[in-house]
Order: structure tokens, then sequence, then C-alpha cells
């Protein structure tokens, strides 16, 4: 629960972590670890029924607290193949218990502690499923948390997860594996889930998870899905990008799009170890051992953090999804071009079709580039929002750059920012850093003491804050997090989305902010759609723990009706039409 400050680790922290202040509080914390989740359906080992006095035995379920400490606080995890040497996982890493995209949520939870080990091995999804990104095997919206079938938790354990989409409906999620491995499942357009063409030579959507078999012979350390992309690292410190490219956020030196997993070897990132990578909506920021960050993908915003050459043609729709203002859009394209000003519109739509004609572009936004800002600092964690970026250096200080849309960038205005500045408020008041999260004009970040920090859009409590006169908090903002009996909570992860974020709690318990629109039909018979969040504070998802043990889940199937024969016909229902008729 406490650690000193570390030197010259990879990807760690050099300050000290600090979320207990005595044993008796740490005991405290034990304690609510196993009682203050509700009815999780927790597995209670023979050592406990056994026990007579305060809950004794109870120690053999603290294996898989311990594991999950292990992982949230410490940043220690590891993927295991058999005949090998075990990988050590990124430290600083989002998605390492919780995920979130503008249409849905992804968690890691239970597992039975013996097929797969103990400590959050399974998984679970929530929210808008239209698109498979749920993983239930039907185009179903899911009001609570929902665990994926198909041995995961028992048997595959799972280290990591990523939940990608955007604003333009379409929606993925990935898994990683402690062996290594990587599933997707979800919207396959563009090739965001890297399983290729079917046989039919179609994408179709993934409504389960499915192992990416491109990938199957290499040992993944880091995930992310972006909006219609996506990006693995390897052991070995490779990336692998596949999805969409129009942006050049593929990093392939075009922008083509590539429905497998694809190397890349440009820029130079192909001599350097990569550590962990952050898919934004059209960016993408890697992080290597040596504390560097490089970026490529659409650089408008000042998402790259650095400068870069003009695309060789130009489409304004790259923009029109994220908010851009089309005649500033116009204006910008008119500069870059020169001699454009003088041609009218109609002529210049018709130069712009033709470029388009071509995928390839020389523009070194298509091309991984070192941010040359931030050289010196050791950066040991990024993230890509949907218009910004966030990085978190080894001292526990945060930096920001992109759109200042709604105060995402923390600088206490809301102008847009083209390098890298350290969010001096942390930095004021003596307060250290240790997980980030950027979403849509929205940023939250984990001290080393367990607050919980966020700014930017807090319209309808998205991300825990309200009260303010507007709908924009300029600078970081102190989250209030308790359980559902109100006693404080300290956090260990977050992560923020578009209309709603999660909170994951030193317990293991989660906190839900905002709320996603689902579809009330899809709701179970009988029960009322899950409101996880609250325009007051954060809401405690009910009866949910990540690290605690639970039985398997099985798919109900239910029965289909069986026909009846009347005379020489066999119609469904058949008596039920006939009893009506006699009642009228």
């Amino acid at each position: 629960l406490n650690s000193h400050a570390t030197v010259d680790q990879i990807g760690k922290l050099s300050v000290p972590i600090r979320f207990c202040e005595n044993d008796t509080e740490a005991r405290q914390l034990l304690k609510l670890a196993l009682d203050g989740s509700g009815d999780t359906g927790r597995l209670v080992t023979k050592k406990s029924k056994k026990g007579k006095k305060n809950n004794a035995g109870d120690a053999d379920e603290y294996i898989a607290y311990a594991r999950f400490l292990e992982e949230a606080v410490q940043g220690h995890a590891i993927i295991k193949i058999p005949g090998e040497k075990p990988s050590e996982l990124p430290p600083i890493v989002n998605g390492r218990f919780a995920s979130v995209s503008p249409e849905h949520s992804i968690c890691r939870v239970g597992g039975d502690g013996v097929k797969s080990g103990a400590g959050g091995s399974g998984c679970a999804a929530w929210g808008v499923g239209k698109r498979g990104q749920c993983g239930n095997g039907k185009r179903k919206d899911e009001h609570a948390p929902k665990m994926l079938l198909g041995g995961i938790g028992y048997g595959i354990r799972v280290v990591q997860v990523s939940a990608g989409g955007g604003l333009v409906r379409v929606a993925h999620s990935l898994l990683l594996t402690s062996k290594g491995g990587v599933l997707s499942f979800g919207t396959a357009a563009y090739g965001a889930l890297g399983h290729g063409y079917s046989a039919g030579k179609q994408l179709p959507d993934v409504l389960r998870p499915q192992y990416i078999d491109a990938l199957s012979h290499l040992h993944c350390t880091c995930v992310s899905a972006g909006e219609l992309h996506s990006a693995v690292v390897t052991a070995d410190g490779e990336l692998f990008t596949f999805g969409d490219g129009f942006c050049g956020q593929l990093g392939q030196a075009d922008k083509r799009p590539l429905l497998k997993p694809q190397i890349v070897e440009k820029g130079g990132l192909e001599d350097e170890c990569v550590l962990s990578v952050s898919c934004g909506a059209r960016h993408t920021l890697a992080v290597t051992e040596d504390g560097e960050v490089w970026s490529f993908g659409l650089g408008h915003f000042g998402v790259l953090g650095r400068s870069y050459t003009p695309y060789e043609y130009f489409d304004n729709s790259a923009m029109a999804g994220l908010g851009a203002d089309e005649d500033d859009v116009q204006v910008e394209v008119a500069q870059e071009h020169q001699g454009m000003m003088e041609l009218d519109a109609d002529t210049r739509n018709q130069i712009g079709l033709l470029a388009n004609l071509t995928l390839d572009d020389g523009s070194d936004q298509c091309i991984p580039k070192v941010i040359d800002a931030l050289q010196g600092i050791k950066i040991i964690g990024a993230d890509a929002g949907h218009r910004h970026s966030i990085f978190l250096d080894a001292q526990g200080d945060v930096y920001t750059c992109g759109d200042g849309s709604g105060g995402a960038l923390g600088h206490g205005n809301l102008e847009k920012q083209d390098y890298p500045m350290k969010v001096m408020y942390f930095v004021e008041h003596n307060i250290k850093i240790m997980q980030i999260s950027a979403g849509v004009d929205v940023s939250m970040a984990v001290s080393t003491t367990g607050q919980v920090y966020g700014w930017g859009n807090t319209k309808n409590g998205r991300i825990g804050i309200t009260n303010f006169e507007s709908d924009f908090v300029r600078l970081p903002h102190k989250i209030d997090i308790r359980n559902s009996d109100g006693e404080e909570l300290k956090a260990v992860d977050v992560e923020a989305g578009y209309v709603h974020s999660m909170i994951v709690c030193i317990d293991g318990t989660v906190l839900m902010c905002g709320d996603v629109e689902t579809d009330e039909d899809d709701a179970p018979e009988g029960k009322e759609p899950l409101v996880p969040g609250s325009d007051i504070r954060p809401t405690q998802l009910p009866d949910f723990n990540i690290w605690h043990r639970i039985p398997e889940p099985t798919e109900v199937k239910k029965q289909a009706a069986k026909w009846k024969k009347y005379g020489t016909y066999e119609l469904k229902g058949r008596s039920a039409m006939l009893a009506k008729k006699n009642n009228d």
C-alpha cells in the first residue's frame, strides 16, 4: 500500500506512493475490501466457512486482493508463456482494470482463482451494444455489468482492457491476456479488429471475443483501441497498428487502412523499444523505455505536441467529426496550399476530389516523430484523448497539449496548446500524480495518495464535478469519492470518456460518473435500467468488486416454443388464435 521512491526503473514513478498512514488504517481497508461491495456472489473458501469469530479464515481470500494491489499500486503485472521467460507489463498504462468509450464500459472482474488466477481475471461490459462492443453475442445494450463468457476469467486471464470508439457511432474492444494474446470484438469497419476479410471478402462485426490470429506468434504486453484504429506493443518493444489510417494514425507513412496488424517501421521508431501505446480519435502516442514520446496522426488541434508538415492533400471531413470550425479549416487549407485562394469554391472542391484518389501522403503527420518539447523529461505514461493529449513523467508531474475546449488542458483557460505544457496546479499544490486519463474534452488523474482530480467539461456530472457556475472547469478540481455507505474512498485508476467516466477504488469497488443512454427495450424484464452516475457525486456500482472470486457464469438459453399439430396443419400458437376467436 506504500512504496518508497525508486531510481532508474523503466516506466515507473520515482516518487513515493502512500495510501495508508498506519496499520490500523490498513486493517480497516482490508475489511472494507471484503464487506463493502454488497452481494457480489463472492466464493468463500472452506477456511472462511469454518471461521467463527471476526471472519476467521478470511486471510485465505487476501491472495486475490494482494494481486489486485500489486497491479494497482505497484504497477506490477507479467505475462507468462510456458517454457519462456516472463515479460513484465508496462507499470503505467490505461486500461489496467477499466476502460470507457463514448458508448460503453469494460472492467476486469471475477475469475475463480483456480484456472486463471485471482484478482480480476475475468471481464464485464455494459452500455450500448448495438455494434457488438459489449461482447455478449448479441446486438443488445447492457444496462448493468455483464460477464463475458467463453472461459474469460476461467482459463483465460485478462490483464488489460481497452474500449474504443468515438462520436461516429462505431465502437470496438480489445482484451490482453496473461499469455500475451489479444482478443477483439465489436465494429470491424476499416479493419479495427485486426481479423482481416471473411471468406466472403467482407468485414463482419464480431459479437464475441475472438483472438487476433495475426498476433498469435507474438507476445503482446500492451493494447489500445482508438476510434477507428487499434495498436499493440510486443514484449520485444515492437509496435503494431491496424484499422483506419486516413489521418496517418497508423504511422505507416500513408493513409491506407490496414485490415491486419502491421509493424511500424517508419520515422526511426523501429530502432526504439516501445513500452506502451495509446490511441486517440485520430492520433496515436507511443512511449519508449527511454522515456521519449512519439506521435503521429491528425495534428490540427495540437494533439501531436510537435510541429508537422501539412498533408499533401486535405479533406475537411477528417476534422468535421472532431468538432473543428468549418470556416477555420477552409482558411487553413487555403493558406497551406498557395494559390488556392485565387480559385472559386467549386474549383477548389473539384481539386479536392481529384486529390483524394490517392492515399499516398508525405506529411510527417503520417510518420512517427519524437516530441522534442519533452526531450530531457522522462515520460512514463501518455494518453491520447479525442482532441488533446496528456503525459505523465517519472516525477509525478503532468503535461497537456491540444484543444483547450472545456478547459481540458488544465491551464486555467480554453486556449489551444501546440506543445506540451506542465499543469502548474499540481506543482503549486505539491501534488504528485500516478495515473492519467484523457477523454472527450475532459481529463482526470489520480494522485500518489489516492485522491482523484478532474477538469474540463463537467456537463451532467460526467467527471463527478457539479455545482459550478459554468459547465467548464479550467483547473484540476478534487473529486469527492465515497462508497454507498458514505465512507470516503481512495482511488487507484480513472478512465475518462465522453458523457461518463469510471473510478476504480483501492478496495476494488468501482464508481461511475455521468450516464450513457441505452435502449430501455433491452433492459431485463421487471428491472429498471441502471443509471450508474448522478449529478451529485460519483455512484458506486452495486454488488460489484474487481478482485472478488466469483463462480463462472453460464449462458441461459431460452427453449423455443414447440410446434403443435392441429389436423393436417402444424401452426405455432394456433390454440391462442382459436381461443381469442371463441372469446370474440
